[in-house]
């Protein structure tokens, strides 16, 4: 079949070394013998000799087929088992390492090389700077520090108070970009150094440094960087080769012009990592408290934040839910709150034509609390509809929202994720 063709095509190295019988001629050999007798002689003659020859070819083409597929999976499967223990192994080296590599051992070091080498001999993406996985916040882990190294690193990056980051901006926007950032504090400020980026090599980014800034919250202005790029030509400019980006995006290593090696792990937005956990199925309720502890939207319960159409991604009901929040919980689900009236309007799928739809009024009662009154509901068949009789009363508390995900909180204790509809 076409799948069996192109998972063969690409599983074919591993899966010819994991089994032989999927080489061609060997296979084609079996099946010949198949059909003579120890002698050389042929078993069948004629043209039923003919026949029982083909259909005997052909189960063994559909048994071979079968071989090299699941051969083909077992490969792969210990491949990516290696390359998750090569990570593995590398950020097990760098547990207890302070300073992201300043204050480390030659043992330690050896160590680290070693985890190093190892991934960058298993390659990861093959061509790192035409991938979408390199975009983004990284936060660096580690570096070495040759006698070269910068200025920004031989000041800053040792400290472990400080957190340093790189973002790699190369076809989001049309000004490809590499950033270094030092971030002193949340209520301090940070320093920005910024450079234009071009791609040379699948692997190489040129970089040239043309602006940089102190940002301090307590100062409605940047402190420029007492560094003047423009006088100092090819001193600053440089390349990055990323040596190694890790399939799910999330280890990163490269090597500079300098000769220093970083590693880097990707810095993903709280929300994001939101998605990822429900996603996955686990960790979930730790990421919402970390979510719950940088709201961004101060006044989330006011109209003007939180109206609009929400889909309802992942709900926790508590042991005292009501009884239409329990048989409805996994069916897809949407929340419509109007911008004018403060109108909720809940629409649960359940089937193909059917579906339940529940209106309530709300009210505001605090920055982050709404409460909410339901006021009926109808379970609908196309174009029929069947009244319930459901009514009651209670609040929502909004306890994070963004333009792209919201949390809130029942007044009986279950918690609800919605992401805005079409994000």
């Amino acid at each position: 079949s076409p799948f069996i063709h192109d998972l063969l095509a690409m599983a074919a190295p591993a899966a010819a070394a994991a089994n032989p019988l999927c080489l061609p001629n060997i296979s084609f050999q079996r099946a010949l013998n198949c059909a003579r007798g120890p002698g050389g002689h042929r078993i069948c003659s004629g043209t039923m000799g003919l026949a029982r020859f083909t259909r005997r070819k052909t189960r063994w083409r559909r048994v071979r087929s079968v071989l090299c597929v699941a051969a083909a999976l077992v490969a792969t499967r210990r491949q990516r088992e290696s390359v998750i223990e090569a990570e593995e192994n590398l950020l097990h080296a760098l547990d207890g390492i302070r300073g992201r590599g300043r204050a480390v051992s030659e043992q330690q070091l050896q160590k680290i090389s070693e985890a190093v080498e190892v991934l960058e001999s298993i390659e990861g993406v093959k061509n790192p700077t035409g991938s979408n996985l390199i975009e983004g916040r990284w936060r660096l882990i580690f570096t070495t520090m040759p006698g070269s190294a910068s200025p920004i690193q031989r000041t800053f990056v040792g400290v472990d108070a400080f957190s340093v980051f790189q973002e790699i901006t190369l076809r989001v926007s049309g000004d490809p970009r590499v950033c270094n950032i030092v971030k002193f504090w949340d209520a301090f400020g940070e320093l920005r150094v910024e450079a234009a980026a071009m791609i040379e090599t699948g692997k190489r980014i040129l970089f040239q440094f043309d602006r940089a800034a102190f940002s301090f919250k307590f100062l409605p202005f940047k402190v420029p960087y007492p560094v003047p790029f423009r006088l100092l030509g090819d001193e600053a400019k440089g390349w990055l080769d990323t040596t190694y980006l890790s399939n799910s995006g999330n280890i990163r290593i490269s090597r500079g012009n300098k000769g220093t090696t970083f590693v880097l792990r990707k810095e993903i937005p709280p929300q994001d990592r939101l998605l990822l956990a429900i996603s996955e199925g686990q960790g979930v309720e730790e990421v919402i408290e970390e979510l719950v502890a940088v709201n961004p939207t101060k006044k989330s319960a006011e109209l003007g934040y939180l109206a609009g159409k929400w889909h309802l991604i992942w709900s926790l009901q508590s042991r005292n839910a009501n009884w239409l929040q329990r048989v409805t919980t996994n069916f897809p689900s949407w929340q419509v709150i109007k911008a004018d009236s403060g109108r909720l309007e809940n629409f649960i799928k359940i089937f193909p034509g059917i579906a339940l739809r529940a209106e309530a009024r709300s009210e505001l009662i605090s920055n982050q609390r709404r409460d909410v009154n339901i006021e009926g509901a109808a379970l609908e068949f196309g174009m029929f509809r069947i009244p319930l009789n459901i009514n009651g009363s209670g609040y929502i508390e909004v306890v994070y929202l963004d333009n792209k995900v919201r949390v809130t909180r029942g007044n009986r204790g279950s918690m609800f994720v919605h992401i805005r509809n079409g994000i």
